[in-house]
């Protein structure tokens, strides 16, 4: 065995996931690289965003095929188990793991980087077959095609993990991009040892190979390719599993069901599946506490470094969505690789890539209270966002003010809108009134679960906050255009819409202390703001 041929790291690494109170079983994805690796000389590249599951895979992949290691004592408690030809394929083959972002310590330049890969990789070759011929300045590639030919026409399988890790290093550049992409190729492509390549990352390869050097990849994205999608990222029946599990092994459970899907779930893929964020559900669970785990462990989510190339058009976007809106977008998902991001398709395209959005019926979308987070702290942390900047400043007092009933101070911040260089939207709809409202309560996320068109009573409320203590008022909060704000007031009662706060019966009441009615209202004539705030 050695570091990347027929390694047993992977086996121990997936072994050891196996063994996590909350493992997931995707080992049904083997089953669909059965007829790939009959094939041969195939080549799949999966991008998904960081934690994700990418990793997990790879290893499971290349435990599962090795021949050096038996892994039949993990795969026979797995899925995999109930394909026929689970014997055939397993531990079968020669396998080439490399984990490109395992980087030495020392390594500070691309030819060190790249050279300490085909060293080891030729060192693992030479002491397989030490009966072959190596010569001094030979490639990986060419022992490999050596092996080939002098025994027995040997293949092996190629399981890459993190292949655009180096992307990402500031020593490299775009000399050493292009030479890291001609590595690829010249060790991969149109070699008759190569049985099936499996690489993952997060960027797409054909951006950075425009020519014909890695064209015979097949990529698999999750936003616009439906194959392999159930096998990144967890779904509800899979949530549904590990949350069971976490209520009979946790002292004292904190967390509620409906809050992992508020905080992780969202994300679209292509084939319909609604996805958690496999990493923060685990993360969560284990440590019995919602926190954002995922935007805390990466380089590559800082959601301003995207935007910054093109404030303008993209600040009245960021407002509908952390609305909760769905924008329209055009896909483009090279656009995550290029170095300046100046269209609003290039910019969410990218952030589609790198997880930051979601990708569903032309629209993007923040998929879940983890992110939403993240967004929260971009508008209130960036002043070069104008007049978004300046409102979500204001969502503090915009809160006190109604908590204390001050209608003028609410109408005073309301009437910045149209105070500021350009009115953000004509107020056509309650949708972008509702924008703007959600806006100027920013800062009330930190105090209340606020839900929009929340059913309550016999209708539909715009916004009800859910107080997270218990000595703040609970707010429902209804919308009017051309219409005032009493008549908002008048349909809050109406309608009932402080049942919400009780509960389904039989439940212990959501809350119980006091509840404000607010209605607010805009006219198109005047273009005034009007507010009313009533105890219920």
């Amino acid at each position: 065995m050695g570091r990347y041929l027929n390694s047993s790291t992977p086996y121990a690494l997936y072994q050891g996931e196996t063994n996590q109170p909350y493992f997931v079983d995707k080992s049904l994805l083997l089953a669909e690289l059965f007829p790939v690796l009959d094939a041969g000389n195939q080549h799949i590249c999966i991008t998904r965003p960081r934690r994700f599951g990418k990793t997990i895979m790879a290893n499971m992949i290349a435990a599962f095929l090795s021949k050096k290691v038996d892994s039949d004592s993990i795969f026979s408690r797995l899925k995999i188990t109930s394909n026929l030809k689970y014997k055939e394929y397993r531990n079968k083959y020669n396998v080439i793991s490399i984990d490109f972002s395992k980087i030495s310590r020392s390594c500070d330049s691309y030819s060190d980087y790249i050279g300490k890969i085909e060293t080891t990789l030729i060192r693992d070759l030479k002491k397989e077959y030490p009966q072959i011929e190596v010569y001094e300045d030979d490639s990986a590639a060419d022992v490999l095609e050596t092996i080939f030919e002098e025994c027995n026409q040997e293949r092996f399988v190629f399981v890459l993990d993190e292949w655009d890790f180096i992307f990402h290093k500031d020593f490299i550049n775009e000399e050493n991009k292009k030479q890291y992409i001609q590595f690829l190729s010249n060790l991969l492509k149109d070699r008759p040892y190569v049985q099936i390549t499996y690489m993952t990352g997060i960027l797409p390869i054909a951006k950075y190979s425009d020519g014909s050097e890695l064209n015979m990849f097949d990529e698999y994205d999750m936003a616009c390719k439906e194959k392999y999608s159930e096998y990144f990222g967890f779904l509800d029946e899979e949530v549904d599993q590990l949350y069971d599990i976490y209520k009979k092994i946790t002292k004292n459970p904190k967390i509620l069901r409906s809050e992992l899907k508020e905080w992780y779930d969202g994300y679209r893929a292509a084939a319909g599946d609604y996805l958690y964020n496999p990493r923060s559900v685990v993360c969560a669970l284990r440590d019995n506490q919602l926190a954002n785990y995922w935007t805390s462990s990466g380089t590559y989510d800082s959601i301003f470094n995207y935007i910054k190339g093109n404030i303008a058009d993209v600040r009245n976007d960021l407002v509908l969505m952390v609305a909760g809106e769905h924008v329209p977008a055009k896909m483009q998902q090279y656009a995550a690789t290029a170095n300046a991001l100046h269209t609003k398709d290039q910019i969410y395209s990218a952030m589609v890539v790198y997880g930051l959005l979601t990708y569903e019926n032309g629209k993007v979308f923040i998929p879940n209270k983890e992110l939403m987070d993240k967004f929260d702290e971009l508008l209130l942390s960036n002043q070069q966002l104008g007049y978004v900047y300046r409102l979500a400043r204001e969502s503090q007092r915009m809160l006190q003010a109604t908590i204390h009933g001050d209608t003028d101070t609410m109408e005073e911040i309301l009437e910045y809108v149209h105070d500021t260089e350009v009115p953000i939207y004509s107020y056509n709809s309650e949708v972008e009134l509702s924008a703007i409202v959600n806006l100027v309560y920013l800062s009330a996320r930190d105090e209340y679960r606020v839900e929009r068109e929340d059913k309550a009573g016999k209708g539909f409320v715009d916004f009800i906050f859910y107080p997270k203590r218990n000595n703040i008022p609970g707010i429902i909060l209804e919308l009017k255009i051309d219409h005032t704000p009493q008549k908002a007031i008048e349909q809050i009662k109406e309608k009932n819409y402080q049942l919400r706060f009780q509960g389904k019966i039989g439940e212990i009441p959501v809350y119980e202390g006091s509840i404000l009615a607010v209605g607010i209202s805009y006219d198109k004539k005047t273009k005034k703001h009007s507010c009313e705030v009533e105890m219920l």
